[in-house]
C-alpha cells in the first residue's frame, strides 16, 4: 500500500502529491482566470502565467481575492480589481499573516494603456464592513443631497436617485403611523416645474388676472422667486375668483377659480401629500384619486351587486361637502401624517383665503373653495377620517351580512344583505356625519329594495318594480339578460343628456354662420366625447337616441340660416354619415374589467382590500 510522505498532502489532481504548505512567494501557475467586469481594463486580466503543472492543485479566485461587501457577482466569478502591470506575478506577502484582515480592499490605480489618453477613474475606498452606512445620514426625513431624494441601493456603492414622491411613498407604505416632519424641501423648482406642466393652459384665470401663457414667459426667473418665497416663509395665498357654473338640475354650482401661482404650489404640495395618503386611502374610496376613474367605481360598483347577495342599495350623497368642511378638524386630521409646520401654514392658508365676488373679499371661516387644485385631496383626507374608517369598522363590528361600499367623492352607495343593517347604518351615519359638521341630503338619500331576488320578492308581496338609483351620471336598473337571469342595467340619466343636448342647441347658434363642414367637424367631436364616457354594455338606446337628437338639432340649424333652405332629411342622413359617429358600445362588461384590474377578486381572500366592500385590490 503507497504512502503518503510525511509533510505532504494528498492533492485532488490524479494522484499526485503536493506540499500541504507552499511557499508565499511561490509562482502560482494556471490560477484560474477572473472576469474583470468594472475594472480599468478592456480586457480579461490573468492571475498567473503559464499552464498548470501535473498535480498541483490550482488556486481559485475567490481564494486569492477578497470581494467587497454587497459586490457584484457574475455567474461564479466575484468581481475583483485590476491587477497592476509590471509587478511580481505571484501575490504579495501578507502582513501580519497569523492576523485576520479588515474585509476593505485599497482600490489601487491601474496603469493606462499606451493609446489611451489621459489619466484613468479609480473607485473610491470603500469603508470597512459594518460602518457603510456610516454616521452620515440624511438629518431629516427622507431627505437626500438633493431635491429628487435619494432612493434604496442597487449595488455596493451605488444608490439610484428616485422622484421625492416616490420615496415618501415608500416610506408612508412602510410605516403606516409616521409623521412626516420635513417635507417642504421637496417642493423645489424642479417639482413646480413639472406642477406648471399639469395644469390646464386654457383655464380661466384667477384674481390675477394671470393666463398659462402669459405666467409662461420668463418661466424659471419665476419659480426661482416663488421657490425662494416659499422657503423663506414670505408666500401669501390669494383668494379664489367667485364663479358660477349650471348643474343638470338647473341650479348654479359655484367655484373658487385661483391664482396661478397659488395653482402651481398647491399642484406641487398635492403631489407630495398623494405620497402620504395614497397608501393609506381606503380600496372603495375612487373619487381624485391618480390611476382610478369614475368607471372603476361604476365596475366595483355592479361586481358587487351582481355577484354579492345584496338586497337593499343606501344611495347617500353629502349635502354641500365642499362648503361645510370645518378647517378645525381639517387640520386635525391632516396633522395625523403631516407634522412639517410649514406644509401645515400653507393649508391654513389656502383654507382661509377666501373669495372675491362682485370685488368684493369674503373671508372663509368653513369651507373649501371648489375648483382649487388641493380642494379634491382635502376632501378625500377629510371623508378618510369622518367616512372612509368609520365604514370599515362598522362592517367589522355590527353587520350581519354582506356588505358592499363604493364612494366617489361626496356620493357614496352602499349595498346590505339584511334590512335591519341598512336601517343602523343609515342612523349611525347621520349621527357621525353631525359630528364633523356634515349632513346627508335630505332629498338625494335613499334607501331602496335592490337587487337579485328584488324583483321577484317585490311581486311575491304585491308591489310595483324595484326603484331605481343615479351613480356617476348612470342609472342603475335591475333587468334580466336575454337567458333570462339577472342583469344590472345602466343607462344614461335623462338629466345629463337633455343638458348635454340644450348646450348644444345654444353651441350650434353661435355657429350659424360657420361651415357644413366646421359645423360637422364639431359635433362629431361632441358625440365621440359622449360616447367614450357612456358606451357601456346595455346602453345602446340611449346612445342611439342621443345621436338621433343630435341630427335633429343641426337640421334645424341648417334650417334657420336662410328662409329658402331646401335642406331635406335625406341631406342631413348623408353628413350625419359622414360626420358623426354611429353607436358602438367601447367598454367591457364590468366583471372582465374588474377582474383584470383586480385579479384575486374573491370575496373572502386573505388580502382585505381585495374584497366587494373596498372596491378591489391596489
Amino acid at each position: 500500500m503507497r504512502r503518503v510522505p510525511r509533510g505532504t498532502g494528498r492533492s485532488v489532481g490524479r494522484g499526485s502529491c503536493r506540499l500541504a504548505i507552499e511557499p508565499r512567494k511561490r509562482h502560482l501557475p494556471g490560477a484560474d482566470r477572473v472576469t474583470n467586469l468594472e475594472g480599468n481594463t478592456n480586457r480579461r486580466v490573468i492571475a498567473s502565467d503559464g499552464s498548470a503543472r501535473r498535480g498541483q492543485r490550482p488556486q481559485h479566485a475567490w481564494t486569492l481575492l477578497v470581494r467587497e461587501p454587497g459586490g457584484l457577482v457574475a455567474d461564479r466569478w466575484y468581481c475583483a480589481p485590476s491587477v497592476r502591470a509590471g509587478k511580481a506575478k505571484g501575490p504579495k506577502p501578507a502582513m501580519n499573516g497569523g492576523e485576520k484582515s479588515g474585509p476593505t480592499i485599497v482600490a489601487t490605480k491601474p496603469v493606462n494603456e499606451p493609446l489611451r489618453r489621459g489619466k484613468e477613474r479609480v473607485e473610491r475606498r470603500v469603508g470597512a464592513e459594518g460602518n457603510v452606512k456610516g454616521p452620515h445620514g440624511v438629518r431629516a426625513q427622507e431627505r437626500a443631497a438633493t431635491s429628487a431624494g435619494i432612493g434604496p441601493q442597487s449595488g455596493p456603492m451605488q444608490r439610484q436617485a428616485v422622484s421625492a414622491p416616490d420615496r415618501v411613498r415608500e416610506v408612508a407604505r412602510e410605516k403606516k403611523g409616521e409623521r412626516f416632519t420635513s417635507l417642504l424641501h421637496h417642493i423645489d423648482a424642479t417639482l413646480l416645474r413639472q406642477a406648471n406642466f399639469w395644469l390646464k393652459r386654457d383655464a380661466a384665470p384667477g384674481v390675477d388676472g394671470m393666463t398659462w401663457d402669459a405666467y409662461g414667459e420668463g418661466l424659471e426667473a419665476r419659480l426661482r422667486d416663488l421657490e425662494s418665497r416659499i422657503h423663506l416663509g414670505s408666500y401669501r395665498a390669494q383668494p379664489s375668483l367667485r364663479a358660477y357654473i349650471p348643474k343638470p338640475d338647473g341650479r348654479q354650482r359655484p367655484l373658487g377659480v385661483a391664482a396661478l401661482e397659488d395653482k402651481v404650489v398647491q399642484r406641487a404640495v398635492v403631489e407630495v401629500l398623494n405620497a402620504i395618503y395614497e397608501p393609506d386611502f381606503a380600496g372603495f374610496s375612487y373619487g381624485f384619486r391618480p390611476g382610478r376613474g369614475q368607471h372603476d367605481a361604476l365596475d366595483a360598483l355592479a361586481v358587487g351587486i351582481v355577484d354579492r347577495p345584496v338586497n337593499w342599495i343606501l344611495d347617500a350623497d353629502i349635502k354641500g361637502l365642499f362648503d361645510n368642511i370645518s378647517h378645525d378638524w381639517m387640520m386635525r386630521f391632516v396633522e395625523h401624517r403631516v407634522g412639517d409646520r410649514r406644509v401645515l401654514r400653507l393649508i391654513r392658508g389656502w383654507l382661509k383665503a377666501g373669495v372675491v365676488e362682485n370685488g368684493v373679499r369674503q373671508r372663509a371661516t368653513q369651507g373649501t373653495p371648489q375648483g382649487a387644485v388641493i380642494s379634491p385631496l382635502l376632501a378625500n383626507i377629510y371623508l378618510h377620517y369622518a367616512y372612509d374608517l368609520w365604514t370599515v369598522q362598522w362592517r367589522k363590528r355590527h353587520a350581519q351580512g354582506a356588505m358592499i361600499v363604493v364612494r366617489y367623492a361626496d356620493d357614496t352607495v352602499v349595498g346590505f344583505e339584511h334590512r335591519s343593517d341598512a336601517d343602523l347604518f343609515l342612523a349611525q351615519l347621520r349621527i357621525r356625519m353631525a359630528e364633523f359638521a356634515l349632513e346627508l341630503h335630505p332629498e338625494k338619500t335613499r334607501l331602496i329594495e335592490f337587487g337579485r331576488w328584488a324583483a321577484s320578492d317585490r311581486a311575491a308581496r304585491g308591489d310595483s318594480k324595484p326603484e331605481t338609483f343615479d351613480f356617476l351620471g348612470f342609472t342603475h336598473i335591475c333587468s334580466r339578460s336575454r337567458q333570462g337571469g339577472f342583469q344590472l342595467a345602466r343607462h344614461t340619466r335623462g338629466e345629463r343628456k337633455r343638458a348635454k343636448l340644450l348646450e348644444i342647441t345654444e353651441e350650434l347658434r353661435r355657429r350659424w354662420h360657420q361651415s357644413v363642414a366646421e359645423q360637422g367637424a364639431w359635433l362629431g367631436s361632441v358625440v365621440r366625447g359622449f360616447f367614450a364616457y357612456h358606451a357601456v354594455p346595455t346602453n345602446t338606446r340611449a346612445l342611439s337616441a342621443f345621436r338621433h337628437h343630435v341630427v335633429e338639432l343641426w337640421r334645424r340649424a341648417l334650417r334657420r340660416r336662410s328662409q329658402r333652405d331646401r335642406t331635406t332629411w335625406a341631406m342631413v342622413d348623408r353628413l350625419a354619415e359622414r360626420w358623426l359617429p354611429k353607436p358602438r358600445i367601447s367598454h367591457p362588461w364590468p366583471s372582465q374589467r374588474f377582474r383584470v384590474k383586480h385579479p384575486r377578486w374573491e370575496p373572502y381572500a386573505g388580502i382585505p382590500l381585495v374584497r366587494f366592500c373596498a372596491g378591489g385590490a391596489r
